[in-house]
């Protein structure tokens, strides 16, 4: 049997590989094509195109500026699923692009099963979008427990398989103890959002170090390139202080004793390893009043929302100034209650997200809809 998966993101790129091999382990004998990154391409071999360093776009400007590049991506993508054939079509998050192909799809009369992995978030933009993804997905795996009962009411199967981060993370843990000097610098994945995002970050060292001389920071770079870029924007007296390092996101947060944060899903990893943060965000002007007509959620970072509750500080856009974000960080720093609140807050939110095994039970779940459709 033939799968199709579609990734657009780096984050989906190592959720879809974890995918692929836990399915392999149910049935050695299946084939993977489609669409993901090196991590897919690595399980799937050369049938699956490494086509993230171009997909992974963020913000509304930023989809526009590439219209071209994607609509010609999504007529590639359909025609191949239609020549190919496969038993079933998994498209994880990226749901710009996959919601879209779903529906295509449905279009077209194909008998594939269309399963979605990694469930958009439309509660948090358009709740009303979930009557009609009823009508051309299958089956939705979702990540977070609430968004089940979601699913359900408006008539689309859904199974809670737990996040697939729980399991990456624990392959990652240390024994370390956290250095009170250390703050941890996680500016985001993405050129564009570093760009808006690094400055301040950078500023906000400036005025710790004032406070506190000894304080030392280190950045994730999610990427060689990004390393790069992020390198080019420390002056020669920044670099004395601020230290790039690639690769290390796990070890840094359970290393530093706070953090900043740009949104996404490192605000979860973070919470997980307990590492103490603040949010901070900023992106195009046109993407964030575009966003602000459309996102119906009162807070933006995934521990705040599953908390329902400001459990970190959030610094979005305008908000987002260094002299402002720097009095959050002492907090942290310096206050243990602060500490305490925000790490009682952060068990409660990682223990409902499952224990680990969300590969597996999602493989379980993709292969027992592979045999219904067989029968």
């Amino acid at each position: 049997m033939i799968i199709y998966f579609v990734a657009g993101e780096v984050s989906a790129d190592n959720h879809g590989a974890a995918l692929m091999r836990a399915l392999r382990e149910l049935d050695p004998g299946l084939k993977f094509t489609g669409r993901g990154g090196p991590q897919m391409q690595q399980v799937a071999g050369k049938q699956l195109k490494n086509w993230i360093g171009d997909a992974a776009v963020l913000g509304l400007w930023e989809v526009i500026r590439k219209y071209g590049y994607f609509r010609e991506q999504f007529r590639e993508t359909l025609k191949e699923i239609l020549e190919r054939k496969p038993d079933a079509v998994v498209l994880i998050d990226y749901p710009g692009f996959n919601l879209r192909l779903a529906r295509a799809l449905q279009m077209q009369s194909q008998r594939q099963k269309i399963i979605y992995y990694i469930s958009p978030q439309v509660w948090a933009w358009n709740r009303g979008r979930i009557k009609s993804m009823a009508h051309s997905i299958d089956l939705v795996l979702c990540i977070f427990p609430f968004e089940t009962d979601l699913y359900y009411q408006s008539g689309l199967r859904a199974v809670f398989v737990g996040h697939p981060m729980i399991e990456r993370l624990q392959a990652q843990k240390i024994d370390v103890e956290r250095d009170p000097n250390l703050m941890g610098l996680f500016p985001g994945s993405r050129s564009r959002e570093v760009r808006k995002i690094f400055p301040v970050m950078i500023e906000t060292a400036h005025l710790l170090l004032k406070a506190r001389p000894t304080s030392q920071f280190q950045v994730a770079a999610a990427s060689e390139t990004l390393a790069q870029e992020l390198t080019k924007m420390l002056t020669r007296q920044d670099r004395q202080v601020i230290q790039i390092a690639m690769g290390q996101t796990a070890n840094i947060m359970q290393r530093a004793w706070a953090g900043i944060i740009a949104s996404g899903s490192a605000t979860l990893e973070a919470a997980y390893f307990r590492l103490p943060f603040v949010l901070v965000y900023k992106v195009a002007w046109p993407t964030y009043l575009a966003g602000r007509l459309v996102v119906n959620v009162e807070y933006l970072g995934m521990p705040n929302l599953l908390g329902d509750k400001e459990v970190v500080p959030e610094f979005i856009q305008h908000k987002a100034k260094p002299n402002v974000i720097v009095k959050a960080v002492r907090l942290l720093l310096e206050d243990a209650n602060a500490r305490v609140r925000m790490l009682s807050a952060f068990n409660a939110i990682i223990n409902e997200l499952g224990s680990g095994g969300a590969s597996e039970k999602a493989a379980q779940a993709i292969i027992q809809e592979l045999k219904e459709r067989r029968s």
